[in-house]
């Protein structure tokens, strides 16, 4: 990771081949899949991330080849275009081993996990079984500890009912005993904004980085960033702050600037 704070910016890549969504070919995707990270690069973000949300609805743990191809395409096209920026994987839903096989393939340098310790039950079913050992081994097995694993904590879209008792600073401790290189913190949903204590107790209880991962604005970015040590944005950098919009050229600078101000 990048030193000081760090900001990185989300490239949802479209429909993949065989979802329900899917209208365009994959060599169309990656090609604004390059186009919107251009942009991020641009306006001055450290790191990209590709993920596949407009893959909805998600089927828990099957990632069909078709899906793996595709995500490789476009995360090499874009690992072409701009070297300069880390790139990050995320292959939905729980596409975990998927994604460290991507980065692994292509050079990224990160995957995002969110199902990394403790079970879920998300808007997808039951996220019975916590990654982190099988992932950790399976990345071992390909070679790919250069790959970092950044895992969410208490993910969105979720509920927490299985693990009411389970405070979010000890979640923290199990990701870090368990492995991982950096948490996520994020609000209820997508474009939700994270509780500051929340950030403030991760930091408290952990040696790793911590990011927040969901609702950052150019409004909220600096007071953020104040206590966490990077920004995962998603919505507030698309056209009318819409997560399934494009990126806009002019909401991404405008929250690079206010960050870095």
């Amino acid at each position: 990771m990048a030193t000081g704070k760090v900001l990185i910016g989300m490239v949802h890549v479209g429909a993949l081949p065989g979802t329900p969504h899917a209208s365009r070919s994959v060599a169309d995707l990656a090609k604004e899949a390059v186009r919107e990270a251009r942009i991020l690069r641009d306006a001055g973000f450290d790191a990209v991330m590709i993920e596949n949300m407009h893959d909805a609805p998600y089927v828990h743990g099957v990632q069909p080849p078709e899906i793996v191809a595709a995500m490789t395409r476009v995360g090499a096209a874009i690992q072409d275009a701009i070297p300069e920026l880390e790139l990050g994987v995320q292959v939905l839903s729980g596409g975990a081993k998927e994604a460290i096989a991507i980065a692994q393939s292509i050079g990224a340098a990160f995957v995002r996990v969110e199902n990394f310790v403790f079970s879920h039950v998300a808007d997808e079913g039951l996220l019975e079984r916590a990654e982190a050992g099988p992932l950790l081994r399976y990345r071992r097995n390909i070679n790919a500890q250069s790959v970092r694993i950044y895992a969410d904590i208490k993910k969105k879209h979720a509920s927490h009912a299985i693990t009411a008792d389970v405070p979010l600073g000890d979640a923290v401790e199990a990701a870090m005993f368990f492995g991982a290189d950096g948490v996520i913190i994020t609000g209820a949903a997508t474009g939700r904004p994270a509780d500051l204590a929340d950030v403030r107790e991760a930091k408290a209880r952990c040696k790793m980085p911590v990011l927040v991962g969901s609702g950052v604005t150019a409004a909220s970015v600096k007071g953020i960033l104040a206590h966490a040590d990077g920004v995962i944005v998603g919505s507030s950098i698309k056209t009318d702050g819409v997560w399934s919009s494009p990126v806009d050229p002019g909401r991404a600078s405008t929250l690079v600037k206010a960050a870095r101000g």
